[in-house]
């Protein structure tokens, strides 16, 4: 039997300066933890997967906002790892998130893996306030350790002030459009991970394009925003990587 289960976020600024949580509502298999957090007067949010999902056939969501002046991370405990299920229809996992004027969001769940035989249809969508700041991460593995891929799909979509900044769709595994792990794509390589940071700083003075490796790039996106790249041979390559990113453009100008 399937599972459909939405989990739901909201942060606001509270009379001390400080990010408050009054909704932190769980969901079927995603149970949610206020965590501690980092930086003085944020909030951190860490998702934990109470059952095997999504599989087969499920439908799973989460919902977050980051309220105006609130920060707010979320992160999760575990890799989510998409299984094959009972059935021949996909599963479905929906992010929505919605950054509001002067509010800072850091979505940064650990990797999502693509198990042999199943298939997931993924979608992202960011809503972001004119002075809203966000750094969002994706990490994609392409099959457990020896085996093949699954069916993954994901579609992030980000908006400014209304505006496209990013709309991109990727596919991997049977039934993607031939050539997905050629050498003008993947080339063999089995983790894909991106960084997008929108930072109205940015509008000022921000990352120039350029290549960060052999198998990454970080591209200058009009916004004002910043998206890295990466293919790496595994995990811990992929990590590495996008942590090297992350520091350099959160790092002070100067």
């Amino acid at each position: 039997m399937s599972v459909r289960a939405t989990a739901r976020i909201t942060a606001v600024r509270d009379g001390r300066g400080a990010t408050a949580l009054p909704v932190l509502e769980s969901g079927g298999p995603l149970a949610l933890r206020r965590t501690r957090a980092a930086l003085p007067g944020a909030a951190r949010v860490t998702v934990v997967g109470a059952m095997s999902a999504p599989l087969g056939g499920d439908r799973l969501a989460i919902e977050a906002r980051a309220g105006q002046g609130a920060r707010l991370t979320v992160g999760s405990a575990a890799a989510t790892v998409a299984l094959p299920g009972p059935g021949a229809a996909p599963a479905r996992y929906d992010i929505v998130l919605n950054v509001e004027e002067g509010a800072e969001l850091n979505w940064l769940p650990e990797q999502l893996i693509s198990a042999q035989g199943s298939e997931l249809h993924m979608a992202t969508v960011v809503e972001l306030a004119p002075t809203a700041r966000m750094m969002l991460r994706e990490e994609l593995i392409l099959g457990r350790y020896g085996e093949t891929t699954g069916t993954l799909l994901s579609r992030l979509t980000v908006r400014r002030a209304g505006r496209p900044i990013l709309d991109q769709q990727l596919a991997y595994g049977p039934g993607a459009p031939g050539g997905w792990d050629g050498p003008a794509v993947l080339g063999g390589h089995r983790a894909i991970g991106q960084l997008l940071v929108v930072d109205p700083a940015f509008d000022e003075t921000g990352p120039e394009t350029g290549l960060l490796g052999s198998t990454a790039v970080l591209t200058r996106l009009a916004g004002p925003a910043a998206l890295v790249t990466v293919l790496a041979a595994d995990a811990r390559e992929l990590r590495s990587v996008l942590d090297r990113a992350a520091e350099e453009l959160t790092a002070p100008a100067g």
